[in-house]
């Protein structure tokens, strides 16, 4: 699995958004597949804390760039690491999402979600699929999310946004399959992670799942369409909502999931 996958897409991986949880998870598993990685997150220490134990653990170079995604001054220092190193797989894990009713939402953070879940997944793909398309090879995998399927109250941008990257990946993925490079927009539902035991104050949402099983079947799934959605149960939902129910009732649906977030 090692070589293959090294050699179908590149020699280095990036992770955006890879100090903890969802990221450190992805970071961990491409390792394991042999690749090197550029770690990219606002906070260095968990950043130079993970790199130590990948390196140790599977013998791959690591660097670590602490920058905001936010800024356009960050999103510059990531392109500009990535300028020298053959880069295989890209993913963008970064995201903000504040909780509340969307009149209640500071207009910073609102901006915000729009900088980093919007302008921050454009300029991602805008900036690193022109190398791959011209070495033929290579992945680019948006993080989106089921809130993103419909209207999700009290987290209604980051819903909206998410729906923005799940949208932007499906398009280029037909793109730029000619040119051998592969798009995906993984679809999660709730995910086992230091931001989700933060923000939820009741018990665990049906179908969740532990950060490393919704990562190893991200990747699994490059290659076989423009979207994946982790897990069984959370495709059966997708499913019911958006086939099977009017849209109101999705919507009313999504709004009991996110009532008890905070």
């Amino acid at each position: 699995m090692t070589a293959t996958f090294s050699t179908r897409f590149g020699a280095w991986g990036l992770v955006a958004g890879a100090s903890e949880g969802l990221g450190a998870a992805f970071a961990t598993a491409l390792a394991r597949r042999g690749l090197h990685l550029l770690l990219v997150a606002r906070r260095e220490a968990p950043l130079a804390e993970l790199a130590a134990r990948l390196r140790a653990e599977f013998g791959v170079e690591v660097r670590v760039l602490a920058v905001d995604l936010a800024e356009p001054e960050g999103l510059d220092a990531m392109i500009r690491a990535t300028v020298m190193l053959e880069l295989g797989v890209a993913i963008y894990n970064a995201a903000y999402a504040p909780v509340g009713p969307l009149l209640g939402v500071p207009a910073d953070d609102l901006q915000r979600v729009v900088d980093v879940n919007v302008r921050g997944p454009l300029a991602f793909v805008r900036a690193l699929a022109p190398a791959m398309v011209a070495r033929r090879r290579g992945a680019l995998v948006l993080m989106s999310s089921l809130a993103g399927l419909q209207g999700s109250p009290r987290v209604a941008t980051y819903a909206a946004s998410k729906s923005f990257c799940t949208i932007l990946a499906e398009g280029l993925w037909h793109e730029l399959r000619a040119a051998n490079v592969d798009v995906l927009a993984s679809c999660a539902g709730a995910i086992r992670t230091p931001g989700y035991a933060g923000a939820s104050r009741r018990r665990e949402a049906p179908g969740i799942l532990d950060a490393a099983v919704v990562a190893e079947q991200t990747l699994a799934a490059i290659g076989r369409g423009p979207r994946v959605i982790p897990g069984l149960l959370n495709r059966v939902a997708a499913w019911v909502l958006g086939r099977l129910l009017p849209r109101r009732w999705a919507v009313a649906i999504m709004a009991s999931s996110t009532r008890e977030l905070a």
